[in-house]
Protein backbone atom coordinates (compact mmCIF):
# COMPACT_ATOMS: atom_id res chain seq x y z
CA UNK A 1 0.00 0.00 0.00
CA UNK A 2 3.11 2.53 1.22
CA UNK A 3 4.32 1.87 -2.66
CA UNK A 4 1.20 3.06 -4.18
CA UNK A 5 0.35 5.64 -1.85
CA UNK A 6 4.04 6.92 -2.86
CA UNK A 7 3.12 6.89 -6.46
CA UNK A 8 -0.09 8.38 -6.23
CA UNK A 9 1.18 11.48 -4.00
CA UNK A 10 4.23 11.78 -6.88
CA UNK A 11 1.42 12.26 -9.57
CA UNK A 12 -0.47 14.56 -7.54
CA UNK A 13 2.75 16.72 -6.74
CA UNK A 14 3.55 16.22 -10.59
CA UNK A 15 -0.12 17.76 -11.56
CA UNK A 16 0.56 20.81 -8.97
CA UNK A 17 -2.14 19.35 -6.97
CA UNK A 18 -3.17 21.11 -3.66
CA UNK A 19 -2.74 18.07 -1.12
CA UNK A 20 -4.87 19.88 1.87
CA UNK A 21 -4.79 16.11 4.07
CA UNK A 22 -2.86 13.33 3.42
CA UNK A 23 -2.89 10.43 5.43
CA UNK A 24 -0.46 7.03 4.39
CA UNK A 25 -1.64 5.14 6.91
CA UNK A 26 -5.55 4.98 5.70
CA UNK A 27 -4.58 5.74 2.29
CA UNK A 28 -6.27 9.27 1.85
CA UNK A 29 -5.27 12.22 0.19
CA UNK A 30 -7.90 15.46 0.00
CA UNK A 31 -6.73 17.93 -2.85
CA UNK A 32 -8.31 21.33 -3.43
CA UNK A 33 -8.16 23.64 -7.09
CA UNK A 34 -10.21 25.67 -6.69
CA UNK A 35 -9.93 27.88 -9.43
CA UNK A 36 -11.22 24.99 -11.53
CA UNK A 37 -13.79 24.09 -8.75
CA UNK A 38 -12.29 20.97 -7.22
CA UNK A 39 -13.09 21.43 -3.42
CA UNK A 40 -12.27 18.40 -0.72
CA UNK A 41 -11.66 15.75 -3.47
CA UNK A 42 -11.08 12.65 -1.49
CA UNK A 43 -8.75 10.15 -3.27
CA UNK A 44 -8.11 6.89 -1.69
CA UNK A 45 -5.59 3.97 -2.32
CA UNK A 46 -7.37 0.80 -1.88
CA UNK A 47 -5.52 -1.73 -3.74
CA UNK A 48 -6.17 -2.74 -6.24
CA UNK A 49 -8.11 0.48 -6.94
CA UNK A 50 -7.59 4.53 -6.70
CA UNK A 51 -10.89 5.87 -5.75
CA UNK A 52 -11.67 9.78 -6.34
CA UNK A 53 -14.87 11.31 -4.85
CA UNK A 54 -15.74 14.90 -5.52
CA UNK A 55 -19.14 15.44 -3.45
CA UNK A 56 -21.32 18.05 -5.49
CA UNK A 57 -24.50 18.55 -3.82
CA UNK A 58 -27.59 16.94 -1.82
CA UNK A 59 -30.76 16.02 -2.75
CA UNK A 60 -33.48 17.59 -0.77
CA UNK A 61 -35.90 15.07 -2.10
CA UNK A 62 -36.52 12.42 -5.00
CA UNK A 63 -36.85 14.09 -8.17
CA UNK A 64 -37.25 12.30 -11.45
CA UNK A 65 -36.43 15.49 -13.61
CA UNK A 66 -33.05 15.48 -11.75
CA UNK A 67 -31.97 12.10 -11.60
CA UNK A 68 -32.83 11.98 -15.64
CA UNK A 69 -30.80 15.25 -16.18
CA UNK A 70 -28.17 13.67 -14.02
CA UNK A 71 -28.26 10.43 -16.42
CA UNK A 72 -27.98 12.08 -19.29
CA UNK A 73 -24.66 14.07 -17.91
CA UNK A 74 -22.87 11.04 -17.21
CA UNK A 75 -23.23 9.99 -21.03
CA UNK A 76 -21.05 12.98 -21.81
CA UNK A 77 -18.37 12.45 -19.12
CA UNK A 78 -15.41 11.26 -20.35
CA UNK A 79 -14.33 9.50 -16.88
CA UNK A 80 -15.99 8.85 -14.07
CA UNK A 81 -19.50 9.10 -13.16
CA UNK A 82 -22.38 11.05 -11.23
CA UNK A 83 -23.05 8.79 -8.54
CA UNK A 84 -25.45 8.39 -5.24
CA UNK A 85 -23.63 7.81 -1.74
CA UNK A 86 -25.39 4.20 -0.44
CA UNK A 87 -28.53 6.35 1.50
CA UNK A 88 -29.16 8.18 -2.06
CA UNK A 89 -29.10 11.78 -0.43
CA UNK A 90 -25.60 12.71 -1.99
CA UNK A 91 -24.61 13.29 -5.60
CA UNK A 92 -20.86 12.28 -6.02
CA UNK A 93 -18.29 12.33 -9.22
CA UNK A 94 -16.38 9.05 -8.69
CA UNK A 95 -13.64 7.63 -10.82
CA UNK A 96 -11.85 4.29 -9.88
CA UNK A 97 -8.56 3.49 -11.76
CA UNK A 98 -6.18 0.47 -11.27
CA UNK A 99 -3.74 1.24 -9.20
CA UNK A 100 -1.34 -1.58 -10.45
CA UNK A 101 -0.68 0.72 -14.26
CA UNK A 102 -1.79 3.86 -13.17
CA UNK A 103 0.37 6.76 -14.83
CA UNK A 104 -0.05 10.16 -14.85
CA UNK A 105 -1.98 10.81 -17.88
CA UNK A 106 -4.54 8.84 -16.19
CA UNK A 107 -5.09 10.59 -13.40
CA UNK A 108 -4.66 13.39 -14.81
CA UNK A 109 -7.39 12.04 -17.41
CA UNK A 110 -9.78 12.26 -14.59
CA UNK A 111 -9.23 15.34 -12.87
CA UNK A 112 -9.56 17.21 -16.28
CA UNK A 113 -12.66 15.21 -16.79
CA UNK A 114 -14.04 16.64 -13.57
CA UNK A 115 -13.12 19.82 -14.07
CA UNK A 116 -14.36 19.78 -17.86
CA UNK A 117 -17.99 18.72 -15.93
CA UNK A 118 -18.15 21.40 -13.43
CA UNK A 119 -17.70 24.07 -15.85
CA UNK A 120 -19.84 23.19 -18.33
CA UNK A 121 -22.55 22.23 -15.83
CA UNK A 122 -22.19 24.41 -12.86
CA UNK A 123 -25.30 26.30 -13.60
CA UNK A 124 -27.44 22.61 -12.94
CA UNK A 125 -25.89 22.05 -9.87
CA UNK A 126 -26.36 25.01 -8.33
CA UNK A 127 -30.12 25.07 -9.66
CA UNK A 128 -30.15 21.20 -7.78
CA UNK A 129 -28.64 22.01 -4.88
CA UNK A 130 -31.60 24.63 -4.28
CA UNK A 131 -34.39 22.51 -5.02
Amino acid sequence: MEKSFLKVKSYLLDLNCNIVHENSEDGIFIINNEENGISNLVIGCADPLLILEQYLFDLKEDSLPVFKSLLIKNRDIVHGALVLDGEGARVIFRDTLQIENLDLNELEGTLNSLVLFLSEYADEIIRFSKM
